[in-house]
């Protein structure tokens, strides 16, 4: 049915428990076995009762239906019981606070599996171009920045996308030049994968008409020989943002405070975020302060140190459910939109460029395979075919190698002769974005047991000119939620917030459909899949991909009491009226840090 849990999270693991004990990291091992040892007892008086709902408990196994009930009754931030609201109300004790729901529907805790939060603030405090509709507007946007700057400082933002002009052109460093009255000036795009500098940020930078272009990044160039301002990927921005003075630990906050409160006010309990590593120490602060109300887990960058990397990992404590850090986030190549991703051929509207892949292959395995070994999950950034191939080898060596390495420390745990060992035990790997995947890739990513980690809003921002980009064949291939699913390939829904906007229900809306906002326009609705299937990527498949679905996902007793309140019953619309939902309340361990009434 609808409800049905999909196959690929059902997968029997076929090793020994105890190797699956030995590679599973200790953190994980932490957080499962906190989780599995719920507070609720038989008793124990609520601290909240909330009743008369429509709670959807969980989507349900394969042989069940999702269950329903009125009320939830909680105990130290854990759903301690679920049932009718007489059930409920019995176990009410003098201290008990009763919260009436008026026959709302709510939902477990909808977990964003890939957003950015500092960055997302960030742009809200700086020069936000978001929505531009043509260079003129993101020239007066910029304009009115530096009419309020301080003498000498930069400007800073993004969010322009070329995409929506009529002249698709890319802006310049002299269109800068025109707006930012001599102040040095530097913003991203939007899918945070090119950015643009004006003459004085360029110089600043050192860069000019003979600068080489880093590994994994290019500067465009007239046909002079001088450079245009587009910079192309991190390591080719990182030369201009070394330049820029770093924000404050109080900024910081400010901006995370910002990106946070959007999240809670669109209904995320939990979200996965790429930021700095400065900006995690920023989030410690807030939580200290109390000021945390968004359940993160931060990623930690794949390029940096094994022994930096284990550092950090080992400074917060691993069994925290509101903070902790998570994977190591590595990027194999850029976007569509930038015409950066890695493709296996060329692009059909860019026939001399086949993308910018991050690495080279030997480097990649070697560096995948120290921090697989190190106990580190790894999730790749791969939009285009030749990066998802990449990473999959990338996923596949390290698995062996670190197979190869429990053998030697357990003889006894020896796969018989002949079996190949295609992943570490439980890694889960990830693939972030995977738009593009070769069919044959699709079975190596089903069997090596890699999560897909989608961001189905992209669809209704990419139908505009995928075909465009790929061509008429190769766009068959592009964003197929369904062949995951058909595949027993796990997926976890996010927005990549920014790039998009954070709310959940336009990727609910985009995955169901396969058509745009208005209506008018389909892409590939041979891969549309059903809400349920949706919900689950969004609750269980994204508390799967962080390794964290014995303490979320569902509303069942022991597991965290989050939940999201919402104006109608998303299982019975109509699909057109998804993305007319508005979240009335969001609830977090118990507590409502959000809520449509109170402004």
């Amino acid at each position: 049915g609808p409800f049905a849990e999909p196959a690929c999270y059902t997968r029997p693991v076929k090793i020994f428990v105890a190797a699956m004990l030995f590679a599973l990291p200790l953190a994980a091992l932490a957080q499962s076995t906190a989780a599995a040892k719920p507070d609720a007892k038989p008793g124990l008086e609520p601290d909240a009762i909330y009743y008369d709902g429509h709670f959807l408990t969980g989507i349900g196994l394969a042989s069940a239906a999702p269950q329903r009930v009125s009320a939830i009754a909680i105990s130290r931030g854990k759903v301690l019981a679920t049932g009718t609201d007489a059930a409920m109300l019995a176990s009410k004790g003098p201290r008990t606070r009763l919260v009436d729901l008026h026959g709302a529907f709510a939902l477990p805790g909808l977990n964003d599996a890939h957003v950015h939060l500092a960055g997302a603030g960030q742009q809200k405090l700086a020069v936000d171009l978001t929505g531009c509709k043509s260079l003129a507007e993101m020239q007066e946007r910029i304009a009115a920045a530096a009419a309020k700057a301080a003498p000498g400082a930069w400007l800073l933002g993004g969010g322009w996308d070329h995409t929506l002009w009529a002249s698709q052109q890319l802006p310049r460093a002299a269109d800068l030049d025109e707006a930012a009255h001599g102040h040095p000036a530097f913003f991203e795009r939007i899918d945070g994968h090119i950015a643009v500098a004006n003459t004085a940020a360029l110089a600043a930078a050192g860069i000019t008409a003979a600068t080489p272009d880093p590994q994994g990044g290019k500067f465009d160039h007239e046909a002079s020989g001088k450079p245009t301002g587009i910079v192309r990927e991190r390591t080719a921005v990182a030369m201009v943002r070394a330049k820029i003075p770093p924000p404050s630990m109080e900024l910081r906050k400010r901006a995370l405070l910002i990106a946070i409160n959007d999240a809670l006010a669109h209904g995320l309990t939990s979200v996965q975020d790429f930021s700095e590593w400065d900006d995690f120490l920023a989030m410690e602060e807030l939580e200290r302060a109390g000021q945390l109300h968004l359940r993160i887990s931060e990623w930690l960058d794949f390029t940096k140190p094994v022994e930096e990397l284990k550092r950090e990992q080992a400074s917060h404590p691993a069994d925290d459910p509101l903070l902790h850090t998570g994977m190591l986030k590595g990027f194999m190549d850029g976007s569509l939109g930038s015409r950066t991703a890695a493709l296996n051929a060329a692009y059909a509207d860019d026939p001399g460029n086949s993308g910018i892949p991050r690495f080279d292959q030997k480097t990649l395995n070697q560096m995948a395979t120290e921090r697989a070994e190190a106990g580190f999950q790894l999730g790749f950034h791969a939009i285009g075919d030749k990066a998802v191939s990449m990473a999959l080898t990338a996923f596949e060596v390290s698995g062996q190698e670190r197979m190869k390495m429990l053998s030697s420390l357990l003889p006894q745990l020896q796969k018989p002769a002949g079996e190949r060992v295609s992943a570490t035990p439980d890694a889960r790997n990830r693939i972030e974005h995977a738009q593009l995947v070769a069919p044959g890739d699709i079975e190596r990513m089903e069997r090596l047991g890699v999560v897909a980690s989608i961001q189905p809003n992209y669809i209704l921002t990419d139908m505009n000119w995928a075909e465009q980009r790929l061509g008429p064949d190769r766009v068959k291939i592009s964003y197929p939620l369904k062949t995951f699913l058909d595949h027993r390939i796990p997926m976890a829904f996010g927005t990549d917030y920014p790039v998009e906007p954070i709310t959940p229900f336009r990727g609910i809306y985009a995955a169901v459909t396969r058509r745009n906002e208005a209506g008018t326009m389909s892409f590939r609705p041979e891969e549309k899949i059903t809400v349920g299937e949706a919900l689950y990527a969004y609750t269980q498949g994204s508390a799967y991909a962080e390794r964290r679905e014995k303490m979320k996902g569902t509303l069942t007793p022991g597991k965290l009491a989050d939940f999201t309140v919402i104006d109608r019953d998303l299982t019975a619309i109509p699909p057109s009226e998804i993305l007319k939902i508005t979240v009335l309340r969001t609830v977090v361990g118990g507590e409502t840090v959000y809520s449509s009434t109170v402004k």
